[in-house]
């Protein structure tokens, strides 16, 4: 019978439960898969530091291997780091990780020559056509003469092309806690940080994919309670957490205040257009703040809003020439880093303008976090279709009020806007509010919640 792949192959990447829901074996189909999609001649493979990831990752490359492809494997190594790769490279990657899921889970990441992504609408869905009817059949035939497999260490290649990206040659001494979350921020920091004016103060580096210490998602408040203690211990400049796989940083102020997706967005934003001249396009998603096209409007650029998701970005990022794209997940994409996402050169970036300045962040950002957000809200419903259907009656026709449905229903006033969008994957809408002050935006945010609770 074939492997029914539905719950394991996602909109942007291959995720589930080993060994219930993938095993070796599965992996070994993947890599045989991705590289008939692909038509590669050469791969590039890294993993991070789950328990189940150097096994699947060196069955992915059997797979390929097999079909007459040569693999270099990177070993442990971050999402970037492997993006890096191939770009630096030019080769289809694959990267081992589930993120910041918990111990159980593991997936592949993957992208084209130039960290091209694959995603539903580009590759992933034929991927997994081929691995269904293989898992039936046996698999392909492997060739006569198989490809090679060998190793290469890219760690130094990769800081050093970030650290080229970034002036940081006039910052001033800082002292800064970084929370890995015992994820890849602990394999990635200590060389891209080297020589730099800083003091570090490490929090859970050991790499331990079945995290110990916290969940390793800096998105819930619940998971940087231990770094914004720290930065008020030690009396540090910043903190700074990633997640697992750490493509995503998040940033907390001198006071342990968390600072913004959207206020990171609009403050490399204005980094990045100064270092085009003040021209470019900036992408940002449809619920990160009005301060992003604001700041992009008075730095020179033309912002452009998006769905929320990597692939839209990316595709969008390629379709416009942009220089710089943030979503309010706290990924960053860099037309420098081939439109890929990657945390670490935001991170570079937040050290830059911090340490080219005397003030320290809570004033930096201020002028970036100019409005009052709810955060994302999630609520369990029995109907998408019928509250979001509900949510625009309620709105539709009211002065001063416009609706678009780019993704999910946004709906904008002159003092607020809020999003309501489905989830792909669970029975759940997502709220997203914002307003110039704190008392409007409840009250826009609890009419809303009581819409779609009602």
């Amino acid at each position: 019978m074939a492997a029914d792949l539905s719950q394991l192959v996602k909109a942007y990447d291959v995720r589930g439960v080993v060994p219930d829901q993938w095993d070796e074996p599965l992996a070994e189909l993947f890599g045989a898969a991705f590289v008939q999609v692909t038509d590669a001649s050469a791969i590039v493979i890294g993993h991070d530091m789950r328990p189940s990831s150097p096994g699947l990752s060196r069955a992915f490359a059997r797979g390929a291997a097999a079909q007459g492809v040569d693999v270099t494997e990177i070993g442990l190594c971050s999402t970037d780091q492997l993006y890096y790769a191939s770009g630096a490279l030019n080769l289809p990657g694959a990267m081992f990780t589930a993120s910041h899921n918990p111990a159980q889970y593991n997936g592949i990441k993957m992208c084209r020559a130039g960290a091209a992504p694959v995603g539903q609408d580009s590759g992933l869905a034929e991927i997994r056509e081929l691995v269904e009817r293989w898992s039936e059949s046996g698999g392909p035939e492997p060739v006569a003469t198989p490809g090679t497999i060998t190793q290469r260490d890219t760690l130094e290649d990769y800081s050093a092309h970030l650290r080229s990206l970034v002036d940081l040659t006039s910052i001033r001494p800082l002292k800064v806690v970084v929370d890995a979350g015992n994820g890849m921020g602990g394999h990635t920091v200590p060389t891209v940080f080297a020589g730099l004016p800083l003091t570090l103060v490490p929090m859970y580096f050991e790499l331990d994919g079945t995290f110990p210490n916290h969940e390793a998602n800096p998105l819930d408040p619940a998971n940087i309670v231990d770094l914004q203690k720290r930065v008020r211990d030690e009396s540090a400049d910043l903190g700074i957490a990633f997640d697992g796989d750490a493509d995503r940083c998040f940033v907390v102020d001198e006071h342990g205040a968390p600072v913004s997706p959207s206020a990171i967005t609009a403050l490399v934003a204005s980094r990045e257009l100064a270092k085009h001249g003040g021209k470019g396009t900036i992408i940002h998603n449809l619920i990160t703040s009005w301060s992003v096209p604001e700041v992009v409007r008075e730095n020179g650029g033309t912002p452009v809003r998006t769905r929320v998701g990597h692939s839209f970005i990316k595709a969008e990022m390629a379709k416009s020439g942009a220089i710089f794209g943030g979503e309010h997940s706290a990924h960053y994409y860099f037309k420098d880093f081939w439109n890929a996402d990657t945390g670490m050169l935001a991170a570079l970036h937040v050290l830059a303008a911090l340490g080219g300045q005397e003030g320290p962040l809570s004033g930096l950002v201020a002028q970036y976090d100019r409005y009052t957000g709810s955060g994302e809200i999630n609520s369990t419903v029995a109907d998408q279709a019928d509250r979001l259907a509900a949510i625009k009656a309620a709105y539709e026709g009211q002065a001063g009020v416009e609706l678009d449905e780019l993704d999910g229903l946004t709906v904008t006033a002159a003092d607020w806007w809020f999003n309501v969008r489905p989830s792909n994957t669970e029975p759940l809408l997502r709220l997203n509010a914002e307003a110039r002050d704190e008392a409007t935006m409840a009250k826009v945010r609890d009419e809303v919640l009581g819409i779609i609770r009602g």
